[in-house]
């Protein structure tokens, strides 16, 4: 790759992640960090408002835009592709915040990339064994809980339960399994981590009040189950 490609492509980062170090890019391009340094200096000097977070390593002064990003036949195909994964999600929030965000990034599509989009999105079509009827509309409003450690109260229904119990948690992850949602959560009726299937929950709201981040981490967590799991059906090993 060369010099210019490279600091294209460094810009293009700092721009779409928060903060990017040395290190990474380094081992992104496949050269010295010494290398990394020179291409910093390089799009400072070029007036690019690149900010050394001390310790953390490199971000774009808020408010700076970059031209818009042109995309490759390829990119802009798997985008639509996504698109087709991500209407078979249970949650309406999430669908219709993605076709939201993808008009937006259709919108630079050059004509001729956009009209091919177009060609392959009715040349897809994803089936999937069929699931319970039950969807969610909170996914959305859940992430935000996540990212600005938010309290919420749900109410909740388990399986095969009529009835709905009342709970307030600290969110941490989402995942999904077989076309649903899982969110991992610090649960203050049980004292502990529990999952909850977003499509279980009745009603939900985000409180204002925020909690201190507990540090989770999930494949402990998996960890743990696993533990339990083994130790509950066959005992201490």
């Amino acid at each position: 790759m060369s010099q210019l490609s490279r600091l294209i492509n460094i810009l293009t980062l700092l721009k779409s992640r928060r903060v990017l170090t040395a290190t990474e890019l380094s081992q992104r391009y496949d050269v010295s960090i010494r290398t990394i340094y020179r291409d910093i200096q390089k799009l400072i000097a070029s007036g690019v408002p690149v900010v050394t977070l001390e310790g953390k390593g490199y971000t774009l002064m808020d408010g700076y835009t970059v031209a818009p990003v042109q995309f490759t036949e390829k990119q802009a195909n798997a985008l639509i592709t996504a698109h087709h994964l991500v209407n078979k999600s249970k949650d309406a929030s999430f669908v219709k915040d993605f076709e939201e965000a993808l008009i937006k990034i259709k919108s630079v599509f050059r004509s001729s990339v956009l009209e091919k989009s177009e060609i392959l999105h009715s040349k897809i079509h994803v089936f999937g064994p069929q699931q319970e009827n039950l969807a969610s509309n909170s996914l959305s409003e859940l992430q935000l809980a996540i990212t600005n450690l938010n309290y919420v109260e749900i109410n909740y229904r388990k399986a095969n339960d009529t009835h709905i119990s009342f709970r307030k948690i600290e969110p941490y992850v989402f995942f999904s399994t077989e076309n649903k949602w899982i969110l991992l959560a610090w649960c203050h009726l049980r004292n502990e981590y529990r999952a909850f299937r977003v499509d279980r929950i009745q009603h939900f709201k985000i409180l204002p009040e925020k909690f201190v981040d507990r540090k989770f981490n999930i494949q402990d967590y998996f960890a743990a189950q696993a533990y339990e799991y083994k130790k509950h059906n066959h005992g201490d090993s």
